[in-house]
């Protein structure tokens, strides 16, 4: 099992802000990607603000309402409404909540599962390293979007079985970088004097490993995240994942594949919205990994 070599420590980080905003001019891929994250999780945060109507408030007088920008179009619905009758830029607007949440929440349970199992296996080797590897082993064997389908579909379909669903089956990544990292920093000079100080496990884990692997660590969770928004549209799409009537952006698609001949904008709206929010987080995460890592800043 390889994995990329440790980065040696990042250098300081600007403390002022005009050495920040130097970093970022220089850092197109951060500004670029930061700037449309920030975006995307504003509106999210001020979606009861932001939208014009209620996401749920169904209206049969006003089904499939064409955008604004065609003819018959009205300000009344901007982004038209879908077949229900219901404000299609609301449903938007609060299905960007649905994919954060998801995205980081996925990301979190992964990465905690994930790091303590990788930081065990590393430190104390042995039994435990062989328990962990074959787990991960296991893991990388199982495709994630058939587990997940076979695990929802049996469970039954939410918000909450979607997360917990995903964040216990997308962990596999995270433990094979901390394994490799706590084995590398474990046999480092440094950690042997700790040791022979008699430092905790905890505080040499804490104090030596865990640095050395922040920006892998976060670009990770920045895959991971991307990831688990575009299975959960993957199950919504199936109807195994966010169930009706909540706004997600997977199941406005698939709600959408009726009408996609002569209400193309249906599926074009949430789909395009889904690739931005993937691209934003993807190119966020590599301007962080050239921001933190010390080989790439130079």
């Amino acid at each position: 099992m390889q994995t990329p070599a440790i980065p040696s420590p990042a250098p300081a980080l600007p403390k002022s802000s005009r050495g920040w905003l130097r970093h970022l001019r220089r850092n197109k891929a951060l500004s670029v990607g930061g700037g449309l994250l920030l975006f995307i999780v504003l509106v999210a945060v001020f979606a009861p603000w932001l939208a014009p109507h209620d996401p749920y408030f169904q209206d049969l007088a006003y089904r499939t309402a064409v955008p604004v920008w065609y003819e018959k179009g009205s300000w009344l619905h901007p982004l038209g409404t879908d077949q229900l009758g219901r404000d299609y830029l609301s449903r938007l607007i609060y299905g960007a909540r649905i994919s954060l949440l998801i995205g980081a929440s996925v990301a979190l349970i992964s990465g905690l599962i994930g790091t303590a199992m990788g930081m065990a296996a590393g430190y104390f080797g042995g039994k435990v390293d062989m328990v962990v590897s074959f787990l991960i082993t296991t893991r990388l064997s199982l495709p994630v979007i058939l587990v997940a389908l076979a695990t929802v579909a049996l469970v039954g379909g939410s918000l909450w079985v979607v997360i917990l669903v995903l964040g216990l089956l997308k962990w596999d990544r995270f433990a094979v970088v901390m394994r490799s990292a706590t084995q590398q920093v474990r046999s480092l000079e440094y950690v042997a004097a700790a040791q022979a100080a008699g430092a905790s496990t905890w505080r040499i884990i804490r104090g030596e490993v865990l640095p050395n692997v922040v920006p892998q660590l976060i670009v990770i969770a920045t895959l991971e995240a991307a990831s688990a928004i575009l299975l959960e549209a993957a199950l919504s799409f199936l109807g195994l994942g966010v169930q009706p009537p909540l706004p997600s952006w997977g199941l406005m698609i698939s709600e959408a594949k009726a009408y996609m001949f002569f209400s193309f904008w249906l599926i074009a709206i949430p789909g395009s919205a889904l690739a931005v929010l993937i691209f934003a987080i993807n190119l966020a995460g590599d301007g962080l990994h050239q921001l933190l890592t010390p080989q790439e800043r130079s």
